[in-house]
């Protein structure tokens, strides 16, 4: 019964997602994309890799069930080169062995349990390889990791049975894919409101991390900012004085409540005022909105290499425009374009 199916399911077209650390991912990609190019030719699937500036990224795989089943053999030989070169100059002598993460739809992961565990023990009996089902969620999404470990044979065989089974089984009712998080994603606390900053967008954060916050409050009425949460990351920014340095990390957190305007001052090379102003104004405009503060950027000066920025507002607002320019100064400096 089940070699029909899967031979059936070779005209299904279906998606299966990997949860990838960085230098995996860039082991798929190859120098200059070959290596990502190579296994979309050569399998047929379609392979996409998730963008963002994460420890972790999704790698997705989409097509009829012989094309992902070679993408995936691709992938797996792939990872057994790399695990083979990394021998080759340590002094380990067992080799371990090759593991993927799947991510699943929790709803599709008791099928794949079956009752009492029978059929992850049968996929595992039948192909050699481990496989293990996470118990938790993955953050903020219905999908669980779904680890698979052995011989590069052994998940090519248990990928087409785990594949047999999300056939057999739909997910049920509607799925939140998992979304990996940027590496410590900055969290700025304004008028009593968490923000996040994913790409150059400040995202409120979940209600949890306002409360947080307050309650951090309540107990130290003046903890710097960066205290106060534990995913602020502390990552030096190109400050131009100690001044700023002290009023973007240790703003007091206090000063949220206290609504009157204060006045900031900093100064900007010349040849990094474009970065902050944006094609047409855009990225300053933006910087307006997400701080809520006023900011006025003055004319050059003759025989003057830099440009004077005012920035108005509650300390909050001061503190979070503050935080943002210098975020678009950093990703001139490092040159990454995503802040």
């Amino acid at each position: 019964m089940e070699s029909k199916v899967s031979e059936g399911g070779l005209n299904v077209t279906l998606t299966i997602r990997l949860l990838m650390h960085g230098k995996e991912v860039g082991s798929i990609i190859g120098k200059k994309g070959e290596t990502v190019k190579k296994m979309r030719e050569e399998s047929g699937a379609r392979i996409n890799i998730s963008e963002g500036n994460c420890p972790e990224r999704i790698v997705t795989i989409t097509g009829p069930t012989d094309a992902i089943f070679k993408a995936f053999a691709m992938i797996a030989y792939k990872f057994e080169e790399d695990i083979i070169n990394s021998m080759s100059n340590s002094t380990a002598t067992s080799k371990p062995p090759v593991t993927l993460r799947l991510v699943v739809p929790a709803s599709q992961c008791g099928s794949l349990i079956g009752k009492g565990g029978s059929k992850i023990k049968e996929i595992r009996e039948s192909t050699g390889a481990q496989v293990q089902v996470a118990g938790d969620m993955l953050p903020n999404s219905t999908e669980r990791a779904v680890t698979i470990s052995g011989t590069p044979d052994a998940i090519i065989q248990c990928v087409k049975q785990i594949c047999v089974v999300m056939l057999e089984s739909p997910p049920k009712g509607a799925t939140i894919p998992y979304r990996p998080k940027p590496a410590s994603a900055p969290v700025i606390f304004a008028g009593g409101q968490a923000y996040s900053i994913q790409g150059q967008y400040a995202i409120p954060h979940p209600d949890q991390l306002t409360k947080l916050h307050q309650l951090a409050m309540q107990q130290t009425p003046f903890t710097p900012l960066g205290q106060t949460t534990p995913a602020f990351p502390g990552e030096k920014l190109p400050l131009h004085s100690s001044e700023e340095a002290q009023n973007l990390m240790g703003q007091s957190a206090g000063m949220d409540a206290s609504p009157q305007a204060s006045t900031h001052e900093l100064t900007i090379p010349n040849d990094l005022i474009g970065c902050i102003i944006g094609r047409q104004g855009t990225k300053i405009n933006e910087i307006r909105q997400m701080s809520g503060a006023q900011i006025k950027i003055a004319s050059a000066m003759e025989g003057s290499a830099e440009r004077q920025i005012t920035i108005t507002g509650s300390p909050a607002n001061i503190s979070l425009a503050q935080y943002l320019i210098n975020a678009r100064l950093t990703s001139e400096v490092t040159g990454m374009g995503a802040l």
